[in-house]
């Protein structure tokens, strides 16, 4: 049945194929799909289809032989479910695969696929050789065949779910030290600042930030993939960011003394009886923290995130991707909360040197609204208050009474005064850099041309860019971007804006798809290019494919940047 199935279907393909000439410009199956057999530094193989978006790939289509004409089996990967009209309930992949194979395994000769055109078109069953020929074609290692986050995505499916946690959790403790999670470090010592002292309080106060925190993580990348809509959009809108500032600096108020921060009576009487009133720190408020921290700072796009929203996405899992974002949720929290707990039992005795204490908190608590919405305002007037926020800091420390670290504590004051007061001249003066505050005055910084990205916010437009570019054989750099994504702003000046970034990609086309908006339109084409939100940078050669191994997902400094490109104009 199943091959009067294929029959139909590749009758089908060609009636479909005649009756669209001259409506609708198919790919060539060689261009839709690309078959490797690549080879990995320890002398292993893995098969990667490079898929080309708006198109997908029959998982039931698969199967290998060898040089003799046996069979060679194929761990799969899961796919995303598909209702087909001819092959009913099937299962499609719809970005590049990786097929890993068995170091005891005897090598494909010849691989056997079918693929399918979302415009309408089925091509017919391809088979492929491969061999040793396909191998010349080899990365420099195993990670670099592979995208970050497509990389992750498909050792989600492949491995189990034990695996998966560990790896995850893993992965959170790393992204525990990126910049998306340092505000996250003055939030919760302020709840645990206030409780008693001992390393059982905090470690409790800080288990429920952490654990709700990763709650919210799991409970976010299941709704997106449910939804398919781009919760990085919501949740880094200007209308969230701003009050939730807002709501660190009254807090960071509270630690100077200006006004004493409780609960309402009626709730403090209840919790004094119930013993859960614990002189400023309360499971409740850690709790709640824990979750306003996660929806604040959580949608960092970083590489192991996206790739577990795009497994999610791919497999309709909710429940593996779930429990991996809550493995990778506890990872990030956890330097927090060992911080927290373990570094209450050695601080001295109650006393005045809790007052400072109090002070460094609102200090990191203003620091992180800063944080918040750097890319909201001017780079200027933000690093006019990174400066103010640093003057600040040179009073408090010039105002101590003389006693101890009387002469290293002026000192450091000094300086912080000084480069506060050079950061607020370059701010005055347009500055933007707050480790070179001055350096846009320099002679001949100035005088430079830097190629701006062409901002395209509708996808028929960048449609025909891409159509222009290929036809002019220019590569294309497409930097996905959005109002609301801070990363995207800082990236502008710390990777597009730097010299030698300039210098190497001169001569390409550089496009930025703008999705801010988050329109219709502007959703299929994330979902087409399987992009679950900026920053994203593809590169896409003079042929009109995308390096799919070389595409960055998240945030990247100047220096990763040039690898990854060097890295996609090496293939």
């Amino acid at each position: 049945m199943r091959y009067l199935a294929s029959l139909l279907l590749l009758v089908f393909s060609f009636s479909a194929q005649a009756f669209f000439s001259n409506q609708q410009d198919f790919l060539p199956v060689e261009e839709a799909f690309q078959l490797e057999l690549l080879e990995t530094p320890d002398n292993n193989s893995v098969l990667y289809w490079t898929i080309t978006p708006g198109h997908y790939l029959y998982r039931h289509s698969i199967s290998a032989v060898d040089a003799d004409g046996n069979a060679v089996e194929l761990s799969l990967p899961d796919g995303l479910e598909n209702e087909d009209e001819f092959f009913g309930l099937t299962y499609i992949y719809r970005t590049d695969l990786q097929v890993p194979l068995a170091p005891d395994q005897p090598r494909p000769h010849a691989v056997t696929w079918q693929g399918c055109a979302d415009a309408g078109l089925c091509y017919p069953p391809q088979t492929t050789e491969v061999g040793l020929t396909a191998a010349s074609h080899q990365p420099q290692d195993t990670s670099a065949a592979l995208a970050g986050d497509l990389g992750i995505a498909q050792q989600l499916a492949s491995a189990g779910l034990l695996v998966n946690l560990a790896a995850f959790f893993a992965m959170g403790l790393l992204l525990a030290f990126t910049p998306c999670m340092l505000p996250m470090l003055p939030i919760l010592s302020s709840v645990i600042a206030g409780s008693k002292p001992g390393g059982w309080q905090g470690a409790k106060l800080g288990a429920a930030f952490v654990v709700a925190m990763s709650l919210v993580y799991a409970a976010l990348g299941v709704i997106a993939a449910q939804l398919g809509s781009n919760l990085a959009a919501a949740l880094q809108n200007p209308w969230l960011l701003l009050p939730f500032a807002g709501l660190f600096i009254l807090l960071a108020m509270a630690q100077f003394g200006l006004y004493s921060l409780q609960l309402p009576a009626f709730i403090r009487e209840r919790l004094q009886k119930t013993d859960r009133n614990i002189k400023g720190g309360n499971l409740l408020g850690a709790t709640a923290l824990g979750v306003l921290s996660a929806l604040l700072v959580g949608p960092c796009m970083t590489a192991p995130l996206a790739g577990a929203l795009l497994y999610i996405g791919q497999s309709g899992d909710s429940l593996k991707g779930g429990l991996v974002l809550f493995s990778l949720g506890l990872g990030s929290g956890l330097p927090l909360l060992l911080a927290m707990s373990f570094g209450m039992r050695w601080l001295p005795k109650p006393g005045q040197w809790m007052e400072h204490i109090n002070r460094i908190f609102g200090y990191a608590l203003l620091a992180a609204a800063i944080f918040i919405v750097r890319g909201l305002l001017p780079d200027s007037l933000v690093l006019a208050l990174w400066a103010a926020l640093l003057l600040a800091v040179a009073v408090h420390l010039a105002s101590l009474q003389p006693r101890g670290w009387t002469l290293f504590t002026r000192f450091t004051g000094i300086l912080l005064g000084v480069w506060a007061s050079i950061m607020l001249m370059g701010a005055a003066s347009g500055g933007s850099d707050p480790w070179q505050p001055l350096r846009h005055l320099q002679g001949g910084t100035t005088a430079t041309v830097t190629q701006q990205p062409v901002r395209i916010a509708d996808p028929a437009q960048l449609k025909e860019q891409l159509r222009q570019a290929q036809e002019q054989n220019q590569w294309v750099i497409m930097d996905f971007y959005a109002d609301w994504c801070i990363s995207c702003k800082v990236m502008e000046r710390t990777v597009f804006g730097q010299p030698d970034v300039q210098a190497a990609i001169s001569g390409m086309r550089f496009l930025q798809p703008d999705v801010t908006d988050n329109t219709a339109a502007q959703q299929a084409l994330l979902k087409e290019y399987g992009i679950i939100g900026p920053p994203t940078i593809i590169f896409v050669n003079p042929q009109g494919r995308e390096v799919r191994s070389a595409r960055i997902t998240g945030e990247v400094n100047a220096a990763e940047f040039l690898a990854y490109l060097q890295q996609a104009r090496s293939e």
